[in-house]
């Protein structure tokens, strides 16, 4: 027999026949009396005492000592059932009361928090529903979810007992009425029963809740999820309590119950309006917000000290704590605020499971999302006073029962998570398990069993609407597992573009696969071979797609998707540092913002001004949700003047994940300084944050700093793999540009990645370094272009700026370096028959024909890629086999892009001998278009 077992067959034996004596003289079984008789260590039978108590099967004594009786025997002496808040006392008087007077004096609703307040009107209702002869009225209580319309059905229940409406033995019976609203035949089947046959899988004759309930009362919670049917014999049932089960034709059958309805809709647009005649009491329950302040700190101390006597110690808790667990009740509250109660009880009790003292509950340790509802008190300095008057510095919450005010809902664990944690721990220890790393273990147990409790509440579609208008949900669904699955075999996030370019990738290619039609690709077989990751996943991806959608995918869509998996990973390593500008004052930000736009150009920067009467609150939400548009997936530097601004950064980065630095009393030149380290010199987030900290300004810059580096060789310093091979190509190739914008001496260093580190040190000291190209930033506080860069719009403009930085004298450039060498060496991949370096003249002529007959000029990025595509398409040309567009010719409109073209097909490609068909120029055409219209 277990120790438990022992311990309640002892209390069951022991002598109940004079409990009225044992009461009136203070006596009663004890710790010590059991410890003595059983051999058992008094320390355990306390333990067990305690968990026999949680149970509802002894009444317990506080005093000294703390003494215990067998529920069984106590009921009955009574003659009746005891409720759950009547399982401990004070005092052994107010047991012996409960004896003298068999009958309950006091009503149930006294016990209610705000019944002689803001609940009193509704208290008053629910005895006159309750007492209207000759059996009452039904009733439809109202209310938003979290509020109490379930225990609020239960109290008017146990007074309908009370004042002996109802006998003790009456049923109450309860049925949510979503648990089935998607099937309306079970739906009805479960309220009134069926005949067997009735329906399909009605092999027998079922029993339903009006008749279970019948001489008591039925509640229906959502209410409103009845179908309009339902809602017609529910209500013919009030008429004339008589109804029918499913598959019977007459009303024959009779049931004398009270019906309690709850909604949390508004019953005029949610119900029958014949429904809502028939119901004569509509009780509306208050918000936890319209609540008085005193009530809110009664409900918090009455669910911690449920949580206090389930741990069995006290409970300490910080006013700014108490204050955050008010707060942050948007959407549940009180069912919310006793879901967040148990989450910082369990995480208080993990803190200290290795000691015996209290459990504090403090606002710095409080998860992020509670301690946001600190902050829903700014602007409401009055109701913030109102509520620190019913509040000390730190109140202390003895294990004690507190009222129950929530018996068994969607809010109450079904787990003792503090035995979880008290088991794994003790087994943890016993294997030599740090006391921090039980706690990081145990922490994730945490989260994972309570956390579910937010997600019930609140909807999280919002931020899928916009894309759910483009793809479908399946497709969407699919694309976010599979952002989880890279997830966790790249141990890295993505950022969101992915489930958005994925997406639209997967529907365009289901739909062209499904259309029968044969997918067309270009041979990009060379392209991956240096992307042996994002084909690896690839790879997966096929198997995936291939056994979600039954179809099959061709290898060349796994390149096509290994291109799309490298080019989203590439750009999220090729994001900068975000800048965010937060401070006081109506334009104060925005001013210094555009100060640094105007001097550097656009950046990853942006302002959020503060005017005095903005509530802190509002503020922080505003900096949090542009913080997530911001980041990059390197972090954000939190520029700020003052006062509450300055601890955002935390509370930011705990809410989002993103990495968050904070400075304050900004001023226009740290903006500055941020946004050219950030966006020029592509610093991380904790170097732009070093260099900038004791930060004052320009002025106190070293002037002989800057005439010792005059004194050193300029140099640019190339970073590739090995140091050789690729890097001294690059060097070949940087040179060139050089020898094209000055006559200046720049020496071009080539070293290897696994040297970078080591080298830069020795090679500061001996040369005046203008930047650093290649593969690998060293994350020196000099300027990094990664060689991506270089073949963008901006590409040779950054090297020119860079090379005046020191006053070197630059000269016209008289061609384009960088489009040229980039467009060559494409061509050299893809063409056969065709020489790259003879025709990379005449694609530059295109370019140029386009660009005058167009009127601007074209960017690097649009350049290149336009100009190996016509150089593919000539070759096209050669071999005859060229594309067909996906409209037909007659339906395609010319356009002043489409009569560009043609001039310069004519005065390039003719004397050649080769002219481009209309399908090619058209595809040509869209590239020009698109990316002219995203521009």
């Amino acid at each position: 027999m277990k120790r438990i077992e022992r311990i309640y067959q002892y209390m069951q034996q022991h002598d109940h026949e004079n409990i009225k004596e044992q009461l009136e003289q203070n006596t009663g079984i004890t710790a010590t009396e059991i410890s003595e008789s059983l051999g058992i260590l008094r320390n355990n039978v306390s333990m067990e005492l305690n968990e026999l108590h949680r149970q509802g099967k002894i009444i317990k004594i506080t005093g000294r000592p703390v003494l215990y009786f067998d529920r069984q025997a106590v009921e009955k002496k009574l003659e009746r059932g005891l409720e759950q808040e009547e399982l401990e006392f004070d005092c052994c008087e107010a047991l012996l009361k409960k004896l003298t007077y068999t009958t309950v004096s006091k009503s149930p609703f006294d016990d209610l928090i705000g019944s002689d307040a803001s609940l009193r009107t509704q208290v008053e209702q629910a005895k006159a529903a309750v007492l209207y002869p000759p059996n009452g009225l039904h009733t439809l209580i109202v209310g938003q979810t979290g509020v109490g319309k379930t225990l609020f059905a239960n109290l008017m229940y146990r007074y309908s007992q009370h004042t002996e409406r109802l006998s003790p033995q009456s049923p109450f019976i309860i049925f949510n009425c979503a648990d089935y609203y998607n099937n309306p035949q079970l739906l009805m089947s479960h309220i009134f029963g069926h005949t067997k046959g009735a329906f399909t899988g009605a092999d027998n004759e079922k029993e339903g809740l009006v008749e279970k309930a019948n001489g008591g009362i039925l509640f229906l919670d959502e209410i409103h999820r009845l179908p309009p049917e339902g809602q017609e014999m529910i209500f013919y049932l009030m008429d004339t309590g008589t109804f029918n089960k499913l598959g019977e034709t007459d009303r024959s059958r009779k049931s004398n119950i009270l019906i309690i309805g709850a909604t949390t809709e508004d019953p005029e647009s949610s119900l029958l309006r014949t429904f809502v005649r028939r119901i004569p009491i509509v009780i509306s329950l208050p918000s936890l917000e319209e609540r008085t302040a005193k009530e809110r700190v009664d409900l918090l101390k009455n669910l911690l000290s449920n949580e206090a006597h389930r741990i069995s110690k006290p409970l300490r808790i910080e006013d700014e704590a108490a204050k955050a667990l008010i707060g942050n009740t948007t959407f549940g509250n009180i069912g919310q605020l006793k879901s967040n109660i148990q989450l910082v009880c369990a995480q208080g009790f993990l803190n200290s499971f290795d000691q015996n003292e209290e459990i504090l509950i403090d606002f710095k340790t409080l998860p992020i999302n509670i301690k946001d509802g600190f902050f829903h008190f700014s602007g409401r300095r009055k109701e913030l006073q109102e509520i620190s008057k019913y509040l000390d510095p730190y109140t202390v919450i003895m294990p004690e029962r507190g009222k129950q005010l929530i018996n068994s809902d969607d809010y109450e664990p079904d787990f003792n998570l503090y035995k979880i944690i008290e088991d794994k721990a003790s087994i943890l220890m016993d294997q030599g398990v740090e006391n921090e790393d039980i706690k990081k273990f145990i922490t994730m147990d945490i989260d994972v069993h309570l956390n579910s409790f937010y997600n019930k509440f609140k909807s999280t579609i919002q931020d899928r609407e916009n894309i759910l208008k483009i793809v479908n949900e399946e497709i969407l669904n699919f694309t976010e597992d599979i952002q989880i699955k890279i997830e966790q075999q790249l141990g890295k996030k993505l950022n969101d573009r992915f489930v958005l370019a994925f997406s639209l990738h997967l529907t365009s290619f289901l739909k062209r696969a499904r259309s029968n039609k044969p997918l067309k690709y270009t041979n990009i077989e060379n392209v991956v071979n240096d992307k042996p990751e994002s084909y690896a996943i690839a790879l997966e991806m096929k198997k995936e797609i291939e056994a979600e959608f039954q179809i099959r995918v061709p290898n060349m869509e796994v390149l096509y998707l290994t291109l799309l998996i490298s080019s989203l990973l590439k750009e999220q390593e090729e994001n900068r540092v975000a800048v965010l500008v937060a401070t006081h004052g109506n334009s104060t930000a925005t001013s210094m913002v555009n100060v640094a736009k105007k001097l550097l150009g656009e950046g990853l920067v942006d302002s959020i001004d503060m005017p005095l009467d903005l509530s802190p609150k509002v503020v922080l939400d505003k900096i949090t949700q542009r913080a997530r548009e911001l980041d990059m997936g390197r972090g954000v530097l939190l520029l700020v003047d003052m006062g509450s601004l300055t601890s955002f950064g935390s509370v930011i980065a705990e809410r989002t994940g993103i990495p968050v630095r904070t400075i304050d009393m900004v001023s226009t030149a740290t903006v500055i300084e941020a946004v050219r380290k950030s966006n020029i010199l592509d610093m991380d987030l904790d170097s732009i944050y070093d260099s900038l900290k004791d930060f004052r300004g320009y002025g106190g810059y070293d002037s002989e700093s800057a005439a010792i580096l005059n004194d050193k060789p300029h140099a640019i310093v190339t970073i590739c793999a090995s140091g050789e091979g690729t890097a001294e190509k690059l060097q070949a190739f940087i040179e060139r540009i050089l020898e094209t914008i000055t006559t200046e001496q720049i020496k071009v260093i080539p070293i290897g990645v696994h040297e970078a580190d080591k080298k830069m040190e020795q090679l500061q000291e001996e040369n005046d370094i203008l930047m650093i190209v290649g593969i690998h930033n060293p994350k020196v506080e000099i300027p990094f272009i990664p060689i991506e860069r270089l073949f963008a719009k901006d590409g040779e403009e950054q090297i020119i700026q860079l090379v005046k930085q020191r006053d070197i004298i630059i000269k016209k450039s008289e061609t384009n370096w960088i489009a040229r060498e980039v467009i060559e060496d494409s061509l050299n991949e893809f063409l056969t028959y065709l020489n790259p370096k003879k025709i990379v003249p005449t694609l530059l002529k295109f370019a140029s024909i386009i660009e005058t007959e167009l009127n601007y000029t074209m960017e690097n990025t649009l350049k290149i890629n336009l100009l190996i595509h016509v150089g593919c398409a000539m070759e096209r040309m050669v071999i005859k086999d060229t594309l067909i567009y996906h409209e037909p010719n007659d339906h395609i409109p010319s356009t002043p892009t489409y009569e560009a073209l043609q001039k310069a097909n004519t005065a390039c490609l003719n004397p050649m001998k080769l002219a481009l068909t209309a399908d090619e120029q058209y595809y040509i055409c869209d590239i020009i278009t698109n990316t002219h219209i995203k521009k």
